[in-house]
């Protein structure tokens, strides 16, 4: 008991452990690790003595037996916004399960700093998760280290070297516009992203398919934005004073269709009678501003996560899985901000998906 109490008082170290559960130090580090050829008894033996040491690994010693440093690069063109911070955290919590730690950086949207956050990451890391919508496939793959797995969100190299997860923009569209349809929507705008962005190009090219096959409208209104509520507001504005007969918006994003609303509903437009706006991503605000936004579910926080499962299966397989691209297909989240009290078709607010909305 006194050698316990000891041990506890100063950093333990593997071998502390295997002294305490009494078993030599490859077993101690085979249970620990998760090994399947480890008896019951001993793995519980074993994960006791760490609990009681308050042993917690170091990532420095275990790096010089696996050469490998425990740690996940991941870039992104931005860090700041609802949409990154859960991308974060559904990396970070499956990152997390593994003992993994997370070295992030900001790409700016410049080839320059892209490049030099890429470069950086070298030796560092066993693995990259980038997310680049915005970037050339080409300047991406040029950049990237030679060797080291990586997984590509949002976007795809062709090359069959990386693997690839991706947001099918073009199905939420097309979804977005025939929910707006069907609450009798007869002229509908869309406020877009930024240009050169891939994931607003590839709405505002579903947007326009859907609303020429629905409506007829070959020459829909398009109203460019930049994913901000700046952007929205401005939409917003731009629609109240023009008296347009837009009766229906898709937003690329929830932050510019939040928005897009707040502003309708200050120029005394009635939101959803008069205009139906439903947005993309479904980020948490969403579901708590007035009315609440109708939007496209994304699971963005499930989207980090699969790109990590497939960053781990790469490094551990030394290869890109055999399915190299993944598409995930947003699901339609029906609020308030679009149910027509007066559509027989929609009796109140419905949402798929989450059940505790």
């Amino acid at each position: 008991m006194r050698e316990r109490i000891y041990l506890a008082m100063r950093t333990s170290t593997i071998r502390d452990v295997a002294r305490t559960a009494s078993v030599s130090v490859a077993s101690a580090s085979r249970a620990l690790n998760g090994h399947s050829g480890v008896a019951p008894s001993t793995r519980k033996s074993v994960l006791e003595a760490a609990a009681a040491l308050n042993y917690v690994p170091h990532l420095g010693a275990r790096s010089l037996s696996t050469k490998r440093s425990n740690t996940i690069g991941v870039v992104l063109p931005d860090l700041f916004g609802e949409f990154f911070s859960e991308i974060i955290r559904g990396i970070d919590y499956a990152a997390h399960r593994r003992g993994l730690q997370l070295l992030l950086s900001n790409m700016h949207g410049s080839e320059r700093e892209t490049a030099a956050a890429l470069r950086a990451m070298r030796g560092r890391v066993d693995g990259l998760l980038v997310m680049s919508p915005q970037l050339d496939a080409d300047v991406l793959s040029h950049n990237l280290p030679r060797g080291l797995p990586a997984v590509i969100m949002n976007g795809w190299i062709d090359s069959g070297r990386y693997a690839s997860i991706a947001i099918d923009n073009s199905a939420g569209a097309h979804a977005a516009v025939t929910h707006l349809v069907a609450q009798g929507c007869k002229v509908i705008a869309h406020l877009a992203g930024p240009e050169g962005n891939a994931d607003a190009q590839e709405r505002a090219l579903g947007f326009r398919a859907a609303v020429a096959k629905m409506l007829g409208d070959r020459d829909p209104l398009i109203i460019r934005g930049d994913f901000s509520d700046e952007a929205g507001v401005g939409a917003g504005k731009l629609l109240a004073a023009q008296h347009s007969g837009v009766d229906g918006v898709f937003s690329a994003n929830d932050v510019m269709a939040i928005g897009c609303m707040t502003a309708l509903l200050e120029a005394g437009v009635c939101v959803p009678d008069d205009v139906a706006v439903v947005g993309f991503d479904d980020v948490p605000i969403a579901r708590y501003v007035t009315p609440g936004l109708t939007t496209m579910r994304v699971h963005i926080a499930e989207l980090g996560e699969r790109a990590l499962d497939l960053l781990i299966t790469t490094i551990e397989t030394g290869d890109a899985p055999e399915v190299a691209a993944e598409l995930l297909t947003p699901e339609l989240v029906v609020r308030a901000s679009s149910a027509r009290t007066g559509n027989p078709t929609i009796k109140k607010a419905r949402t798929f998906g989450n059940k505790g909305e």
